[in-house]
């Protein structure tokens, strides 16, 4: 059984994790050219556009919708046009005639992290514990939503470094 301390642990972990793999993610997106977010390369059924997009619903889902369900300030950080867009389930192919720009879906992605860090640190321990349905990693509660949002992006760093590749961009690593 998890106790209050374990539960900071493993949150600071995830919260050092997703800061890891964000910044590897912004580093990686600063070598694809904007000109290049909305091609599928040939054998690839995704664009740059809709990871990032992705992302951002998905650390929304995870990090806050899952966490403390709707709230006010949501509108202004996740419009619905964006979670049903990028959401799971959507097409990344649809995006490519209405695409916002890459400033407007990175714009997305901050505004939904800033939040999601500023929301997670000022959770007492004891709200981890609150069980949940899947997705989750680890632990079937919101901790285990926390844990598998790093795990998520990790994954969906990977589709985009193999677009990268596929849209003939040498390897950063």
């Amino acid at each position: 059984m998890l106790n209050s301390h374990d539960t900071l642990v493993y949150r600071e972990t995830a919260l050092g994790q997703l800061a890891f793999t964000r910044d590897y993610l912004l580093r990686m997106l600063e070598t694809i050219p904007e000109s290049s977010w909305l091609t599928v390369p040939n054998g690839a059924p995704s664009n740059i556009a809709w990871q990032v997009g992705h992302l951002a619903v998905a650390q929304y889902g995870l990090m806050l919708f899952r966490q403390r369900g709707r709230a006010e300030v949501d509108l202004e950080i996740m419009p619905s046009w964006l979670r049903k867009r990028f959401g799971k389930g959507s097409n990344p192919l649809d995006v490519i005639d209405a695409a916002p720009s890459a400033q407007e879906l990175l714009a997305a992605l901050d505004r939904v992290h800033q939040q999601s860090i500023k929301e997670i640190e000022a959770f007492a321990p004891e709200h981890f514990l609150e069980s949940v349905d899947m997705p989750y990693a680890v632990f079937p509660n919101k901790l285990g939503t926390l844990l598998f949002c790093p795990l998520h992006e990790s994954i969906h760093i990977g589709q985009i470094g193999l677009i990268r590749r596929l849209l003939g961009l040498e390897p950063i690593r």
